[in-house]
């Protein structure tokens, strides 16, 4: 038996659609159990967000995975289950979509925008940011070919 293509997954899976807070969310459920939630903006018609679950070993739900777009914060008071975590004043990388480009955002940066170089180190694929005061040093991988 062949393994389904990307497109024929897509079409396979249950999808429920709504519009809200100006968003088009559209929740995909693949016959292998995986769920993948989309974001797109009822302006522009760009992708938001993009994000995974998978279950877990006892069949419950996992944890959602951000592929693109901004991680959701916790709410607060919210219980975590983590007895250790980053924190939340450490830099967040992201990838943002459009329909032109590919966009790598980082969020919590810690000196002012002068502070730091970008370079892209074709051999390893990989986005470098360095700081003038080399002390911090960030890469982001690249999409593969």
């Amino acid at each position: 038996m062949a393994v389904p293509s990307w497109l024929e997954r897509l079409r396979a899976a249950s999808k429920t659609a709504l519009v809200q807070d100006g968003k088009r969310k559209i929740h995909y459920l693949f016959e292998d159990g995986k769920e993948m939630a989309e974001e797109y903006d009822v302006k522009t018609g760009q992708l938001v967000g993009r994000r995974w679950r998978e279950k877990n070993t006892l069949g419950g739900s996992g944890k959602w995975q951000v592929e693109v777009g901004e991680p959701t914060s916790p709410l607060l008071g919210a219980l975590e289950s983590e007895l250790i975590k980053e924190s939340s004043s450490n830099p967040v990388f992201m990838r943002k979509d459009t329909l032109s480009s590919f966009q790598w955002r980082i969020r919590n940066l810690p000196y002012p925008k002068e502070v730091y170089s970008v370079s892209v180190e074709e051999e390893q694929r990989c986005c470098v940011i360095r700081t003038t005061n080399k002390k911090i040093r960030h890469t982001q991988q690249l999409i593969p070919r």
